[in-house]
C-alpha cells in the first residue's frame, strides 16, 4: 500500500512539473512574439541612418561621442 501511494505521489509531482514547464514555455513564447528585435535585412528595407529604437544625434552630439570614444573625424 505504501508503494502505491509513493508511486501515485511521484506521478502527481511529474504531472505538475510538466504542467508548470508547459505554462512557462507558453508565457515565454508570448513574450517573444510581442517584441520585434530586428529586420532580416535592415540595409535593404530602409535607408541607412534610419534605424528603429535609436535616437537621432545632432552634429554636436556626434562630435562629442567621437571625443568620448577616441574616434577622430
Amino acid at each position: 500500500m505504501e508503494t502505491l501511494i509513493t508511486l501515485a505521489a511521484g506521478v502527481l509531482l511529474i504531472a505538475l512539473g510538466m504542467l508548470l514547464i508547459h505554462r512557462l514555455n507558453a508565457q515565454h513564447d508570448a513574450r517573444i512574439a510581442v517584441y520585434h528585435f530586428s529586420d532580416p535585412f535592415p540595409a535593404l528595407s530602409r535607408p541607412p541612418g534610419h534605424s528603429h529604437g535609436h535616437s537621432h544625434h545632432s552634429s554636436t552630439g556626434q562630435a562629442s561621442s567621437r571625443r568620448l570614444t577616441g574616434i577622430r573625424p
